[in-house]
Protein backbone atom coordinates (compact mmCIF):
# COMPACT_ATOMS: atom_id res chain seq x y z
CA UNK A 1 0.00 0.00 0.00
CA UNK A 2 0.89 3.48 -0.63
CA UNK A 3 1.15 5.77 2.03
CA UNK A 4 -0.14 9.34 2.28
CA UNK A 5 1.77 11.40 5.40
CA UNK A 6 0.35 14.88 5.24
CA UNK A 7 -0.62 15.44 8.75
CA UNK A 8 2.12 17.03 10.29
CA UNK A 9 1.33 21.03 10.13
CA UNK A 10 -1.35 20.42 7.14
CA UNK A 11 -4.67 20.86 8.54
CA UNK A 12 -5.26 17.56 5.87
CA UNK A 13 -8.92 16.59 5.96
CA UNK A 14 -10.35 13.87 4.31
CA UNK A 15 -13.86 13.58 3.68
CA UNK A 16 -15.40 10.52 2.76
CA UNK A 17 -18.38 10.83 0.00
CA UNK A 18 -19.02 13.41 -2.95
CA UNK A 19 -22.90 14.27 -2.82
CA UNK A 20 -23.60 17.53 -2.21
CA UNK A 21 -23.46 17.14 1.81
CA UNK A 22 -19.49 15.81 1.01
CA UNK A 23 -18.90 18.58 -1.57
CA UNK A 24 -20.29 21.69 0.41
CA UNK A 25 -17.39 20.08 3.62
CA UNK A 26 -14.75 20.20 1.32
CA UNK A 27 -15.53 24.22 -0.35
CA UNK A 28 -15.76 25.03 2.95
CA UNK A 29 -12.81 23.44 5.00
CA UNK A 30 -11.31 24.97 1.70
CA UNK A 31 -11.98 28.44 3.02
CA UNK A 32 -10.98 27.74 6.14
CA UNK A 33 -7.42 26.81 4.84
CA UNK A 34 -7.85 23.02 5.24
CA UNK A 35 -5.77 21.22 2.79
CA UNK A 36 -8.62 18.42 1.42
CA UNK A 37 -9.09 15.07 0.07
CA UNK A 38 -12.22 13.50 -0.90
CA UNK A 39 -13.11 9.95 -1.82
CA UNK A 40 -15.99 9.09 -3.56
CA UNK A 41 -16.84 4.87 -4.16
CA UNK A 42 -18.97 5.44 -7.55
CA UNK A 43 -17.40 6.94 -10.93
CA UNK A 44 -18.82 10.22 -10.76
CA UNK A 45 -19.58 12.99 -8.09
CA UNK A 46 -23.19 14.61 -7.01
CA UNK A 47 -25.08 12.02 -5.16
CA UNK A 48 -28.62 11.97 -5.86
CA UNK A 49 -28.37 15.12 -7.83
CA UNK A 50 -28.20 13.76 -11.66
CA UNK A 51 -27.91 15.99 -14.31
CA UNK A 52 -28.64 14.00 -17.48
CA UNK A 53 -30.41 13.83 -20.85
CA UNK A 54 -33.24 13.09 -23.37
CA UNK A 55 -33.91 12.93 -26.72
CA UNK A 56 -31.10 16.04 -26.77
CA UNK A 57 -32.97 18.33 -23.87
CA UNK A 58 -31.17 18.69 -20.66
CA UNK A 59 -33.06 17.04 -17.34
CA UNK A 60 -32.72 16.22 -13.83
CA UNK A 61 -32.65 12.53 -13.36
CA UNK A 62 -32.76 13.00 -9.50
CA UNK A 63 -33.76 15.95 -7.29
CA UNK A 64 -35.24 18.94 -9.37
CA UNK A 65 -35.51 21.59 -7.01
CA UNK A 66 -34.31 23.37 -3.81
CA UNK A 67 -35.89 25.24 -1.11
CA UNK A 68 -35.56 29.09 -1.73
CA UNK A 69 -36.53 30.22 1.89
CA UNK A 70 -33.18 28.49 3.24
CA UNK A 71 -30.31 30.68 2.38
CA UNK A 72 -27.65 27.30 2.23
CA UNK A 73 -28.48 25.98 -1.32
CA UNK A 74 -28.92 29.36 -3.14
CA UNK A 75 -25.89 30.90 -1.76
CA UNK A 76 -23.42 27.72 -2.66
CA UNK A 77 -24.74 27.75 -5.97
CA UNK A 78 -23.78 31.83 -6.09
CA UNK A 79 -20.78 30.85 -4.70
CA UNK A 80 -19.64 28.71 -7.17
CA UNK A 81 -20.49 30.80 -10.18
CA UNK A 82 -24.31 29.68 -10.35
CA UNK A 83 -25.98 33.04 -9.66
CA UNK A 84 -26.94 34.03 -13.38
CA UNK A 85 -28.37 29.99 -13.87
CA UNK A 86 -30.50 30.26 -10.77
CA UNK A 87 -34.27 30.49 -11.90
CA UNK A 88 -37.92 29.52 -10.23
CA UNK A 89 -40.44 27.78 -11.68
CA UNK A 90 -42.01 28.77 -14.43
CA UNK A 91 -45.26 27.82 -12.96
CA UNK A 92 -45.99 26.73 -8.87
CA UNK A 93 -49.68 25.71 -9.70
CA UNK A 94 -49.93 21.94 -8.94
CA UNK A 95 -52.66 19.53 -8.86
CA UNK A 96 -53.45 16.46 -7.06
CA UNK A 97 -55.68 13.28 -8.39
CA UNK A 98 -57.42 11.77 -6.14
CA UNK A 99 -61.34 10.65 -6.09
CA UNK A 100 -61.30 10.22 -10.10
CA UNK A 101 -60.12 14.06 -11.25
CA UNK A 102 -57.13 16.03 -11.35
CA UNK A 103 -57.89 18.72 -8.46
CA UNK A 104 -56.15 22.60 -7.83
CA UNK A 105 -53.88 22.06 -5.35
CA UNK A 106 -54.80 23.37 -1.75
CA UNK A 107 -53.51 27.11 -0.49
CA UNK A 108 -53.61 27.46 3.54
CA UNK A 109 -52.06 24.36 4.83
CA UNK A 110 -48.85 23.18 6.63
CA UNK A 111 -47.58 20.05 5.12
CA UNK A 112 -51.23 19.09 4.01
CA UNK A 113 -52.66 20.15 7.70
CA UNK A 114 -55.22 23.02 6.63
CA UNK A 115 -55.95 26.18 9.24
CA UNK A 116 -59.50 25.96 8.20
CA UNK A 117 -61.58 23.02 6.93
CA UNK A 118 -62.55 25.29 3.86
CA UNK A 119 -58.73 25.01 2.68
CA UNK A 120 -59.41 20.93 2.09
CA UNK A 121 -62.59 21.93 -0.12
CA UNK A 122 -62.91 20.22 -3.44
CA UNK A 123 -60.33 17.47 -2.33
CA UNK A 124 -61.93 16.22 0.81
CA UNK A 125 -65.29 14.49 1.12
CA UNK A 126 -68.13 16.33 3.05
CA UNK A 127 -67.86 13.94 5.68
CA UNK A 128 -63.79 14.53 5.99
CA UNK A 129 -64.54 18.56 5.78
CA UNK A 130 -66.86 17.59 9.15
CA UNK A 131 -63.95 15.36 10.47
CA UNK A 132 -61.77 18.60 11.01
CA UNK A 133 -63.80 20.95 12.43
CA UNK A 134 -64.28 18.69 15.55
CA UNK A 135 -60.42 19.44 15.77
CA UNK A 136 -61.60 22.71 18.22
CA UNK A 137 -63.82 20.74 20.58
CA UNK A 138 -61.51 17.69 21.19
CA UNK A 139 -59.27 17.58 24.09
CA UNK A 140 -55.87 17.70 24.25
CA UNK A 141 -54.01 14.97 22.57
CA UNK A 142 -50.25 14.97 23.89
CA UNK A 143 -47.05 14.12 21.50
CA UNK A 144 -44.78 13.39 24.39
CA UNK A 145 -41.21 13.27 22.83
CA UNK A 146 -42.09 12.67 19.23
CA UNK A 147 -45.46 11.43 17.79
CA UNK A 148 -45.78 10.15 13.79
CA UNK A 149 -47.06 13.01 11.55
CA UNK A 150 -50.12 10.59 10.27
CA UNK A 151 -51.21 8.97 13.51
CA UNK A 152 -51.26 12.72 15.54
CA UNK A 153 -53.00 14.59 12.22
CA UNK A 154 -55.56 11.46 12.15
CA UNK A 155 -56.40 11.62 15.71
CA UNK A 156 -57.08 15.91 15.77
CA UNK A 157 -58.94 15.71 12.04
CA UNK A 158 -59.40 12.48 10.64
CA UNK A 159 -57.66 10.09 8.38
CA UNK A 160 -59.28 11.55 5.55
CA UNK A 161 -56.81 14.51 5.70
CA UNK A 162 -53.70 12.06 6.48
CA UNK A 163 -54.41 9.63 3.19
CA UNK A 164 -55.35 12.26 0.54
CA UNK A 165 -53.24 15.36 1.07
CA UNK A 166 -50.80 14.93 3.94
CA UNK A 167 -49.28 11.10 2.61
CA UNK A 168 -49.01 12.40 -0.80
CA UNK A 169 -46.97 15.73 -0.01
CA UNK A 170 -44.82 13.46 2.91
CA UNK A 171 -44.55 10.95 0.70
CA UNK A 172 -43.26 13.32 -2.49
CA UNK A 173 -40.29 14.32 0.23
CA UNK A 174 -38.93 10.84 2.04
CA UNK A 175 -40.86 7.98 -0.23
CA UNK A 176 -42.11 6.49 3.54
CA UNK A 177 -45.39 6.33 5.52
CA UNK A 178 -46.81 9.37 7.08
CA UNK A 179 -48.17 6.81 10.26
CA UNK A 180 -44.21 6.19 10.40
CA UNK A 181 -42.72 9.45 10.09
CA UNK A 182 -41.65 11.57 12.51
CA UNK A 183 -43.25 14.70 13.10
CA UNK A 184 -40.46 16.29 14.86
CA UNK A 185 -37.87 15.48 12.60
CA UNK A 186 -40.07 15.76 9.29
CA UNK A 187 -42.17 18.65 10.07
CA UNK A 188 -41.08 20.49 13.37
CA UNK A 189 -43.27 23.23 12.30
CA UNK A 190 -46.04 21.03 13.57
CA UNK A 191 -44.77 19.58 16.27
CA UNK A 192 -44.27 23.03 18.13
CA UNK A 193 -47.54 23.92 17.55
CA UNK A 194 -48.89 20.44 18.86
CA UNK A 195 -46.79 20.99 21.98
CA UNK A 196 -48.24 24.53 22.31
CA UNK A 197 -52.31 24.42 21.10
CA UNK A 198 -54.69 21.84 22.07
CA UNK A 199 -56.43 22.65 18.06
CA UNK A 200 -54.34 21.54 15.28
CA UNK A 201 -55.94 24.12 13.24
CA UNK A 202 -55.28 27.00 15.54
CA UNK A 203 -51.55 25.91 15.93
CA UNK A 204 -51.47 25.67 11.99
CA UNK A 205 -53.24 28.99 11.75
CA UNK A 206 -50.71 30.60 14.09
CA UNK A 207 -47.67 29.06 12.14
CA UNK A 208 -49.85 30.92 8.89
CA UNK A 209 -50.01 34.71 11.00
CA UNK A 210 -46.50 34.11 11.82
CA UNK A 211 -45.19 33.09 8.62
CA UNK A 212 -47.04 36.42 6.99
CA UNK A 213 -46.02 38.43 9.39
CA UNK A 214 -42.50 37.64 8.40
CA UNK A 215 -43.41 38.85 4.96
CA UNK A 216 -40.62 36.63 2.99
CA UNK A 217 -40.56 37.68 -0.24
CA UNK A 218 -39.30 35.75 -3.60
CA UNK A 219 -39.93 32.08 -4.52
CA UNK A 220 -39.98 29.06 -2.10
CA UNK A 221 -38.28 27.06 -4.47
CA UNK A 222 -35.50 27.75 -6.60
CA UNK A 223 -33.74 25.75 -10.09
CA UNK A 224 -31.02 25.66 -12.11
CA UNK A 225 -31.23 25.99 -15.92
CA UNK A 226 -29.49 22.61 -16.60
CA UNK A 227 -30.83 21.21 -14.16
CA UNK A 228 -29.87 21.02 -10.28
CA UNK A 229 -27.99 18.25 -11.20
CA UNK A 230 -25.34 20.53 -12.37
CA UNK A 231 -24.80 22.13 -8.73
CA UNK A 232 -22.69 19.39 -7.73
CA UNK A 233 -20.42 19.87 -10.53
CA UNK A 234 -19.54 23.09 -10.27
CA UNK A 235 -19.22 22.68 -6.55
CA UNK A 236 -16.20 20.17 -7.56
CA UNK A 237 -14.83 22.39 -9.91
CA UNK A 238 -14.32 24.62 -7.22
CA UNK A 239 -13.19 22.54 -5.15
CA UNK A 240 -9.85 21.82 -7.42
CA UNK A 241 -9.94 25.02 -8.63
CA UNK A 242 -9.20 26.04 -4.66
CA UNK A 243 -6.43 23.02 -4.40
CA UNK A 244 -8.36 19.74 -3.05
CA UNK A 245 -8.34 16.74 -4.42
CA UNK A 246 -11.27 14.62 -5.91
CA UNK A 247 -11.04 11.19 -6.29
CA UNK A 248 -13.96 9.01 -8.13
CA UNK A 249 -13.83 5.31 -7.74
CA UNK A 250 -12.23 5.39 -4.82
CA UNK A 251 -14.04 3.09 -1.91
CA UNK A 252 -12.67 3.46 1.57
CA UNK A 253 -12.66 -0.07 3.07
CA UNK A 254 -11.13 1.36 6.40
CA UNK A 255 -11.30 4.34 9.25
CA UNK A 256 -9.46 4.07 12.00
CA UNK A 257 -8.14 6.35 14.56
CA UNK A 258 -4.99 6.56 16.42
CA UNK A 259 -4.70 8.38 20.26
CA UNK A 260 -0.87 7.35 20.05
CA UNK A 261 0.84 9.74 17.23
CA UNK A 262 -0.65 12.75 17.53
CA UNK A 263 -4.39 11.37 17.78
CA UNK A 264 -4.43 11.68 13.68
CA UNK A 265 -7.31 9.17 11.46
CA UNK A 266 -5.85 6.35 9.13
CA UNK A 267 -8.13 5.87 5.68
CA UNK A 268 -7.61 2.96 3.82
CA UNK A 269 -9.04 3.59 -0.34
CA UNK A 270 -8.08 0.93 -2.32
CA UNK A 271 -4.02 0.02 -1.89
CA UNK A 272 -3.89 3.74 -1.12
CA UNK A 273 -3.81 5.01 2.63
CA UNK A 274 -4.13 8.76 4.18
CA UNK A 275 -3.31 10.14 7.50
CA UNK A 276 -5.26 13.05 8.17
CA UNK A 277 -5.84 15.17 11.46
CA UNK A 278 -9.76 14.95 10.74
CA UNK A 279 -12.28 13.05 8.52
CA UNK A 280 -15.82 14.15 7.45
CA UNK A 281 -17.57 11.17 6.90
CA UNK A 282 -20.54 12.48 4.12
CA UNK A 283 -21.87 8.71 2.60
CA UNK A 284 -25.20 7.00 3.38
CA UNK A 285 -25.96 5.32 6.99
CA UNK A 286 -25.12 2.18 5.98
CA UNK A 287 -21.85 2.53 4.35
CA UNK A 288 -21.14 5.23 7.52
CA UNK A 289 -21.89 1.97 9.70
CA UNK A 290 -19.20 -0.27 7.74
CA UNK A 291 -16.82 2.53 8.36
CA UNK A 292 -17.54 3.26 12.31
CA UNK A 293 -17.47 -0.26 13.01
CA UNK A 294 -14.23 -0.40 14.65
CA UNK A 295 -13.27 3.50 15.92
CA UNK A 296 -17.10 4.02 16.97
CA UNK A 297 -19.21 0.95 17.46
CA UNK A 298 -21.80 2.78 19.37
CA UNK A 299 -22.56 5.15 16.17
CA UNK A 300 -21.86 2.39 13.80
CA UNK A 301 -25.17 0.71 15.61
CA UNK A 302 -27.17 3.62 15.78
CA UNK A 303 -26.35 4.17 12.21
CA UNK A 304 -26.70 0.39 10.83
CA UNK A 305 -30.52 0.60 12.34
CA UNK A 306 -31.31 3.60 9.76
CA UNK A 307 -34.14 2.80 7.13
CA UNK A 308 -33.63 3.65 3.32
CA UNK A 309 -37.17 3.86 0.95
CA UNK A 310 -36.12 2.30 -3.09
CA UNK A 311 -37.83 4.78 -5.91
CA UNK A 312 -37.72 5.32 -9.47
CA UNK A 313 -38.12 7.92 -11.91
CA UNK A 314 -39.48 7.47 -15.41
CA UNK A 315 -38.44 10.91 -18.04
CA UNK A 316 -40.60 10.93 -21.00
CA UNK A 317 -40.23 12.88 -23.68
CA UNK A 318 -43.08 13.41 -26.32
CA UNK A 319 -43.74 15.62 -29.59
CA UNK A 320 -45.48 18.78 -28.34
CA UNK A 321 -47.60 19.05 -31.34
CA UNK A 322 -48.77 15.23 -29.98
CA UNK A 323 -48.74 16.08 -26.27
CA UNK A 324 -51.07 18.00 -24.87
CA UNK A 325 -51.19 18.44 -20.81
CA UNK A 326 -53.34 20.51 -17.82
CA UNK A 327 -51.97 23.41 -16.89
CA UNK A 328 -49.56 23.96 -14.08
CA UNK A 329 -46.26 21.62 -12.59
CA UNK A 330 -47.82 18.47 -12.29
CA UNK A 331 -49.72 16.46 -9.75
CA UNK A 332 -49.22 14.46 -6.32
CA UNK A 333 -51.41 10.48 -6.33
CA UNK A 334 -52.82 9.19 -3.36
CA UNK A 335 -51.67 6.16 -1.99
CA UNK A 336 -54.82 5.23 -1.09
CA UNK A 337 -56.41 5.65 -4.26
CA UNK A 338 -54.63 2.77 -5.43
CA UNK A 339 -52.74 4.22 -8.33
CA UNK A 340 -49.02 2.88 -9.19
CA UNK A 341 -47.46 6.14 -9.73
CA UNK A 342 -47.16 8.68 -6.74
CA UNK A 343 -46.76 12.01 -8.32
CA UNK A 344 -45.98 13.15 -12.06
CA UNK A 345 -43.92 16.44 -12.81
CA UNK A 346 -44.14 18.45 -16.15
CA UNK A 347 -41.02 19.50 -16.21
CA UNK A 348 -41.28 21.52 -19.51
CA UNK A 349 -44.10 23.66 -17.70
CA UNK A 350 -42.24 23.87 -14.26
CA UNK A 351 -39.10 25.03 -15.71
CA UNK A 352 -38.93 27.14 -18.26
CA UNK A 353 -35.53 26.96 -19.47
CA UNK A 354 -36.41 23.35 -20.57
CA UNK A 355 -39.63 24.66 -22.77
CA UNK A 356 -37.02 27.75 -24.34
CA UNK A 357 -33.90 25.06 -25.22
CA UNK A 358 -36.51 22.78 -26.65
CA UNK A 359 -39.41 24.03 -28.23
CA UNK A 360 -40.91 21.22 -30.05
CA UNK A 361 -40.81 18.95 -27.15
CA UNK A 362 -42.87 18.49 -23.76
CA UNK A 363 -41.02 16.63 -20.86
CA UNK A 364 -42.26 14.59 -18.27
CA UNK A 365 -41.58 12.68 -15.34
CA UNK A 366 -43.34 9.86 -13.11
CA UNK A 367 -42.15 8.52 -9.73
CA UNK A 368 -42.78 5.53 -8.72
CA UNK A 369 -42.01 3.67 -4.84
CA UNK A 370 -42.58 3.73 -1.57
CA UNK A 371 -41.03 2.57 1.58
CA UNK A 372 -42.06 -0.82 2.00
CA UNK A 373 -43.20 -1.26 -1.81
CA UNK A 374 -40.68 -3.93 -3.37
CA UNK A 375 -43.19 -5.45 -6.22
CA UNK A 376 -42.98 -2.27 -8.51
CA UNK A 377 -39.46 -1.99 -8.27
CA UNK A 378 -38.40 -5.38 -9.37
CA UNK A 379 -40.18 -4.87 -12.75
CA UNK A 380 -38.05 -4.04 -15.68
CA UNK A 381 -37.86 -0.62 -17.23
CA UNK A 382 -40.30 -1.38 -19.84
CA UNK A 383 -42.78 -2.58 -17.68
CA UNK A 384 -42.34 1.02 -15.83
CA UNK A 385 -42.97 3.28 -18.48
CA UNK A 386 -45.76 1.06 -19.54
CA UNK A 387 -47.75 1.87 -15.84
CA UNK A 388 -46.49 5.58 -15.95
CA UNK A 389 -48.35 5.75 -19.34
CA UNK A 390 -51.10 4.48 -18.00
CA UNK A 391 -51.91 6.29 -15.23
CA UNK A 392 -50.95 9.37 -17.02
CA UNK A 393 -53.41 8.74 -19.70
CA UNK A 394 -56.06 7.96 -16.95
CA UNK A 395 -55.03 11.45 -14.86
CA UNK A 396 -54.77 13.51 -17.89
CA UNK A 397 -55.83 12.03 -21.43
CA UNK A 398 -52.36 11.45 -22.66
CA UNK A 399 -52.59 9.21 -25.18
CA UNK A 400 -49.31 10.02 -27.28
CA UNK A 401 -46.04 7.68 -27.97
CA UNK A 402 -43.26 8.95 -26.45
CA UNK A 403 -40.31 9.49 -28.54
CA UNK A 404 -37.62 8.75 -25.57
CA UNK A 405 -37.85 7.43 -22.32
CA UNK A 406 -35.62 7.02 -19.47
CA UNK A 407 -36.36 5.22 -16.12
CA UNK A 408 -33.41 5.87 -13.59
CA UNK A 409 -33.60 4.22 -10.20
CA UNK A 410 -32.59 5.20 -7.08
CA UNK A 411 -31.57 2.19 -4.56
CA UNK A 412 -31.96 2.76 -1.18
CA UNK A 413 -32.28 6.59 -2.35
CA UNK A 414 -33.91 8.05 0.66
CA UNK A 415 -33.49 7.94 4.22
CA UNK A 416 -36.45 7.42 6.56
CA UNK A 417 -37.30 9.64 9.58
CA UNK A 418 -39.53 7.30 11.54
CA UNK A 419 -40.32 8.44 15.57
CA UNK A 420 -37.85 8.74 17.65
CA UNK A 421 -35.07 10.10 14.44
CA UNK A 422 -34.30 13.04 16.42
CA UNK A 423 -32.87 11.06 19.63
CA UNK A 424 -30.93 8.22 17.37
CA UNK A 425 -29.18 11.00 15.42
CA UNK A 426 -28.35 12.52 19.20
CA UNK A 427 -26.52 9.54 20.25
CA UNK A 428 -24.80 8.90 16.83
CA UNK A 429 -23.39 12.42 17.04
CA UNK A 430 -22.97 11.95 21.09
CA UNK A 431 -20.32 8.66 20.20
CA UNK A 432 -19.01 10.76 17.19
CA UNK A 433 -17.97 13.70 19.55
CA UNK A 434 -16.19 11.36 21.19
CA UNK A 435 -13.33 10.75 18.84
CA UNK A 436 -11.42 14.11 18.15
CA UNK A 437 -11.48 15.44 14.70
CA UNK A 438 -14.64 13.16 13.22
CA UNK A 439 -17.62 15.03 12.00
CA UNK A 440 -21.28 13.09 10.40
CA UNK A 441 -23.07 14.93 7.82
CA UNK A 442 -25.91 14.21 4.83
CA UNK A 443 -29.68 13.33 4.52
CA UNK A 444 -29.69 11.07 7.30
CA UNK A 445 -29.62 13.38 9.94
CA UNK A 446 -31.09 16.95 9.82
CA UNK A 447 -33.70 16.71 6.79
CA UNK A 448 -33.80 15.54 3.13
CA UNK A 449 -33.72 18.24 1.18
CA UNK A 450 -30.42 20.08 -0.43
CA UNK A 451 -30.22 22.81 1.74
CA UNK A 452 -30.06 20.67 4.93
CA UNK A 453 -27.42 18.41 3.86
CA UNK A 454 -25.36 21.54 2.97
CA UNK A 455 -26.54 22.72 6.67
CA UNK A 456 -25.34 19.70 7.79
CA UNK A 457 -22.00 19.72 6.02
CA UNK A 458 -21.19 23.30 7.53
CA UNK A 459 -22.01 21.80 11.22
CA UNK A 460 -19.95 19.32 10.67
CA UNK A 461 -16.60 21.69 9.04
CA UNK A 462 -18.01 23.70 12.61
CA UNK A 463 -17.40 20.95 14.65
CA UNK A 464 -13.80 19.75 13.08
CA UNK A 465 -12.57 23.44 14.42
CA UNK A 466 -14.12 23.12 17.64
CA UNK A 467 -17.41 25.02 17.52
CA UNK A 468 -20.73 22.70 18.07
CA UNK A 469 -22.85 25.67 17.47
CA UNK A 470 -24.33 24.62 14.26
CA UNK A 471 -24.57 20.79 15.38
CA UNK A 472 -26.85 22.29 18.25
CA UNK A 473 -28.61 24.42 16.03
CA UNK A 474 -29.82 21.70 13.96
CA UNK A 475 -30.45 19.73 16.67
CA UNK A 476 -33.00 21.99 17.64
CA UNK A 477 -34.63 23.02 15.22
CA UNK A 478 -34.20 19.83 12.03
CA UNK A 479 -34.46 21.78 8.51
CA UNK A 480 -37.45 20.80 7.60
CA UNK A 481 -37.62 19.37 3.54
CA UNK A 482 -40.67 20.99 2.22
CA UNK A 483 -42.59 19.16 -1.39
CA UNK A 484 -41.80 21.46 -4.44
CA UNK A 485 -45.15 21.26 -6.00
CA UNK A 486 -44.95 17.79 -7.71
CA UNK A 487 -42.86 14.80 -8.54
CA UNK A 488 -39.72 15.56 -6.85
Amino acid sequence: MREVQARAGTGQVVVIGAGIAGLAAAHRLLERGARVTVLEASGRVGGKLLPGEIEGARVDLGAESMLARRPEAVALAREVGLADRLQPPATATASIWTRGALRPMPKGHVMGVPGTAAALSGVLSDEGLARIDRDAELPRTEVGDDVAVGEYVAARLGREVVDRLVEPLLGGVYAGDAYRISMRSAVPQLFQAARGHTSLTEGVREIQAKAAAAQQTGPVFMGLRGGVGTLPLAVAESVRARGGEIRTGTPVTELSHSAADGGGWRVVAGERVLHADAVVLAVPAPAAARLLRTASPGAAAELGGVEYASMALVTLAYRRAEAGLPEGSGFLVPPVDGRTIKASTFASQKWGWIADENPGLVVLRTSVGRYGETEILQRDDSELVAVSRHDLKAATGLDATPVATRVTRWDDGLPQYPVGHHARVARVREHVAKLPGLAVCGAQYDGVGIPACIASAYAAVDQIHGDLRGVEELTAHPVQSLHGGAGE
